[in-house]
């Protein structure tokens, strides 16, 4: 510092000494942020310690604990380990995996710089994320009659007692329920897409030689869809599960969000309402406890033989109609076997879910189909047919992860939806067509207990009579009559308990399970010749060892 003659500082020294003054003033206001910044930390790292603590926080696959950077959960077609929580609510923020913030530009989570220090849940292909999702299954299987139908039950053609294959038992190994497939997410505009791929290994062969020296199994198509929402609207097209299927909670077409049951059979449960076909379907969602939707899905003009299922008597007049002009499921032989059957208009379906909170659902559909043939010896001759049902679901949390689930269907007309148990109509004499009244009914419980899950189901299927007799005055046609074949069923009831045990599970790695099941099965006929038995039953047993793969979307 210079002195003046008289001691004074000059103008110089004047201007450092108020430039130290204000940076000391801008160091005491940062170190008030910090302390501010470090005592907003210290309450988060209380509030998220609290919440780990708490016995109502493990709502996920995985504890806050076992987070890491970017590593998403276990990825797969239904939540590995489902509590009710889980399958009913949305991951919490809190606990749920936070991308890196998009830029200022665009909200979209796949818009936003890559986490480079860790590995990604999800992949990112420009301005979307796509998740691999699915698992590799080997499923054992053994029935104490062979109902010779691989590895789902054909729930009615259990064999009877008196014949071979009732005294003949089955074990059989299978990968064939694996499951491989993709989800793609983005924002675009307002609006919210998914694309929704996913195969197994069910498909049917032409090679005899599967189990010789191959073990090729055929891929199938399950689900390939598209679905688009912006606001209160959604829409969704192509090959989905049907919306007559019943939901874990409102209305979306993801396999987490539906109720098709915990079983390891492939096929599921007798009595469930469901199909996997192509379709369009409009959602409107007034809040989030409303949901309305209405469907137009694939058609199909269906007389039983599907899948161990019952199948009608046609008049001699008619008899050509099977496998032409009504589906019998022996098309073998035409160019198209899944567009054989000519059909007027599709399935429309009705749809109202309501959701007031996690615990509990409540939903109700209506299905509308319309059947027609032409008579083959006079073409100017049309019959025409309307058939409906109505289904109606619940899914209640009656305890902290014990929940209860009943799904109840009602048709005339509608048996197809039965996994095809029940024929949709019969022909009478005259050519008129008739419907075939059917019903079906699951109910039962799932139960979570730390990293296992145990349930038990009854399923239910009625089908009723509708018979006549043929132009000669003698012969019997339709379904049900007096001296029909044992194939033709009344009831068939299930009986099912399992349990699926996570074993271990690594957001990075994925998960390993050991899944069980048993299975029993009975079907009473219409008809029984004398001396013979009045139904027929079978015990099954499944083991299953499963690995499921890793990766998570990002919050949206």
């Amino acid at each position: 510092m210079s002195i003046s003659l008289y001691g004074a500082e000059t103008p110089d020294d004047t201007a450092k000494t108020e430039q130290i003054a204000q940076l000391r003033h801008a160091i005491a206001a940062q170190q008030k942020q910090l302390e501010m910044l470090r005592r907003t930390l210290e309450q988060q790292q209380k509030l998220l310690s609290e919440m780990a603590a708490s016995p109502d926080f493990p709502v996920h696959d995985f504890r806050l604990n076992d987070l890491r950077p970017n590593s998403g959960t276990v990825a797969s077609l239904a939540p590995v380990l489902p509590s009710p929580a889980q399958a009913m609510a949305p991951l919490p923020a809190s606990a749920a995996q936070t991308p890196a913030p998009a830029s200022a530009a665009s909200k979209n989570p796949c818009d936003a710089p890559p986490d480079s220090n860790a590995v990604p849940a999800y992949l990112r292909l420009g301005s979307v994320c796509i998740v691999p999702v699915g698992f590799m299954d080997l499923t054992a299987v053994f029935r104490d009659k062979n109902a010779a139908s691989s590895l789902g039950s054909n729930f009615g053609s259990v064999p009877f007692s008196n014949a071979v294959n009732g005294n003949l038992s089955e074990f059989r190994f299978s990968p064939q329920n694996s499951r491989l497939g993709a989800r793609v997410d983005g924002d675009w505009k307002g609006a919210h897409f998914i694309g929704y791929n996913e195969f197994d290994f069910l498909g049917t062969s032409g090679a005899t030689n599967l189990t010789v020296t191959n073990g090729a199994f055929v891929p199938r198509l399950r689900l390939f869809w598209v679905d688009v929402r912006k606001g209160k609207l959604e829409f969704l097209a192509g090959q989905s599960w049907s919306m007559l299927t019943p939901n874990r909670r409102g209305m979306s077409a993801l396999p987490g969000d539906l109720f098709y049951s915990q079983v390891i059979d492939v096929n599921y449960m007798a009595g469930l309402t469901w199909t996997r076909q192509p379709g369009i379907r409009l959602l409107y969602r007034p809040n989030d406890k409303i949901t309305f939707g209405i469907s137009a899905e694939n058609p199909d003009q269906y007389i039983g033989g599907s899948a161990g299922g019952s199948g009608i008597t046609l008049p001699a007049a008619y008899a050509s109609l099977g496998g032409t002009q009504l589906d019998n499921a022996n098309n073998i032989g035409v160019s198209n076997p899944v567009l054989a059957v000519p059909t007027v208009a599709p399935d429309f379906i009705a749809k109202f879910a309501f959701d007031p909170s996690s615990k509990f659902h409540f939903e109700i559909a209506g299905i509308e189909r319309t059947f027609r043939i032409v008579n083959p010896a006079v073409l100017s001759q049309k019959f025409t047919k309307s058939g409906g049902g109505v289904q109606l679901g619940l899914n209640a949390e009656l305890l902290r992860n014990f929940r209860f689930i009943t799904t109840n269907y009602a048709s005339d007309g509608g048996g197809r939806y039965l996994f095809g148990q029940a024929p949709d109509l019969i022909v009478h004499s005259d050519g008129t067509l008739g419907t075939v009244h059917s019903a079906g009914t699951v109910d039962g419980f799932e139960w979570t207990i730390k990293d296992a899950l145990l349930y038990t189901y009854y399923g239910g299927i009625y089908i009723g009579r509708n018979a006549g007799l043929d132009a000669n005055g003698t012969t019997k046609i339709g379904y049900g009559y007096a001296g029909a074949p044992n194939s033709q069923n009344r009831a068939i009831h299930e009986f099912t308990i399992g349990f699926n045990q996570t074993v271990w599970k690594d957001p990075r790695y994925g998960a390993f399970n050991i899944m069980g099941q048993y299975e029993y099965l009975r079907r009473n006929p219409w008809a029984v010749v004398v001396g013979a038995p009045k139904n027929a039953h079978d015990n099954t047993i499944y083991m299953n060892i499963r690995y499921t793969l890793p990766g998570s979307m990002p919050n949206f």
